[in-house]
């Protein structure tokens, strides 16, 4: 979503000072505050692109009266313990390659997704997932997939805390390398590629 539209959604205002003033009066309603603060463990696992978001929230929910606890778990365990729902604030990631909506609906939100790690299960919104992945305009097209967005944040679905950004770069030497436009990931077979040296 473009930020115009992304700030009314609650939760992702850049109004960072309101935001956590808000969270702390949600905090206070239900008990919480400087002398009373809210203890969670946060499970993620032992993956660096995983780990060092989960420092980052830790240290945010601080400023909201959640003192976080930090539960690395090796990888062959961590998807056995998403799948069991054993974790009291589990940190994960959209894992795509593709960047098209498809993917990331069908794979993490639809009723009995693969990925859909939390159970989210809501007709209306596959619905509107089947629309969006049917339809030829691509204006119409994105305008859906805003409107599955909005209602997967209003749901506080899977939230999300930040978006991976991706870039390449080569050397004028590197010869036969296709850059895709859709994905940084689908431009990895290097049979073509040479050194011009």
């Amino acid at each position: 979503m473009p930020p115009h539209i992304l700030s009314r959604l609650r939760g992702y205002d850049p109004d960072v000072p309101k935001n956590r003033a808000e969270a702390r009066q949600i905090l206070q309603k239900l008990g919480y505050g400087p002398d009373r603060r809210l203890a969670v463990t946060v499970s993620t696992r032992n993956v660096p692109v995983y780990r060092d978001p989960a420092v980052i929230l830790i240290d945010q929910l601080k400023e909201v009266y959640i003192d976080g606890v930090l539960d690395i778990i090796p990888t062959v365990n961590w998807y056995p313990k998403l799948e069991r729902k054993d974790y009291a604030v589990g940190l994960s990631i959209n894992e795509n390659s593709l960047d098209e909506p498809d993917q990331t609906f069908y794979e993490n939100y639809v009723c009995g997704a693969e990925r859909n790690y939390t159970g989210y299960c809501r007709p209306e919104v596959d619905k509107l997932i089947d629309e969006q992945s049917m339809e030829s305009n691509q204006e119409h097209r994105q305008k859906l997939v805003w409107d599955v967005e909005r209602k997967l944040a209003d749901d506080d679905v899977q939230p999300i805390i930040f978006y991976g950004l991706y870039g390449i770069c080569w050397q004028p030497e590197v010869k036969g390398l296709t850059v895709m436009v859709n994905s940084l990931f689908n431009g990895w077979r290097m049979e073509d590629v040479w050194l011009d040296k």
